[in-house]
């Protein structure tokens, strides 16, 4: 049940190195390097669009609004934020998504797992709660959740990056 990722990063280049050892040139040990700092860029990347995204759907948020003492609500501004969480949720969200999935073929649930429920969950209540349901949606959360994860994922596989290349 225990997922280490750091563990679990150290070995994805070490499985990306010897992967490149039956090449015709013979390995330097920094072969995974360029596949790990490409996964850190995409992190990096999906981190600033989605944050960026959080700003207005924050703005939008009734909970949001009631906290702060404002309004901003418009016709069609309860849709806009479920297109602005949408985008959030599968374009920020889909590492985790992908890696909770990983986690079921393996039979190894760990924190990808954890957060990939979580965002689900926030996504679909919030959804359905756009649709009709009675409550109050968690898009703020939901958005905020992805950021903070995607944020810290990236810290976390620099750090295995940086760790590994001293190696």
């Amino acid at each position: 049940m225990e997922n280490d990722h750091s563990n679990h990063n150290e070995k994805a280049i070490n499985k990306s190195a010897h992967h490149h050892e039956a090449d015709s040139n013979p390995p330097t040990g920094l072969e995974g390097h360029d596949h790990h700092r490409m996964m850190i860029a995409d992190f990096r990347r999906r981190f600033w669009v989605s944050m960026i995204l959080t700003v207005p759907i924050l703005l939008l948020s009734p909970m949001i609004q009631r906290w702060f003492g404002f309004d901003l609500s418009f016709p069609g501004d309860k849709y806009l934020l479920l297109v602005l969480s949408s985008f959030v949720f599968f374009y920020g969200g889909l590492p985790f998504l992908k890696g909770a999935f990983g986690e079921f073929k393996k039979k190894n649930i760990g924190m990808m797992t954890l957060i990939a429920l979580a965002i689900s969950v926030a996504y679909l209540f919030s959804t359905a709660v756009v649709l009709g349901f009675p409550g109050e949606d968690f898009y703020w959360e939901l958005a905020t959740l992805i950021d903070i994860m995607l944020l810290g994922h990236r810290l976390e596989m620099k750090s295995v990056f940086l760790g590994a290349k001293k190696v």
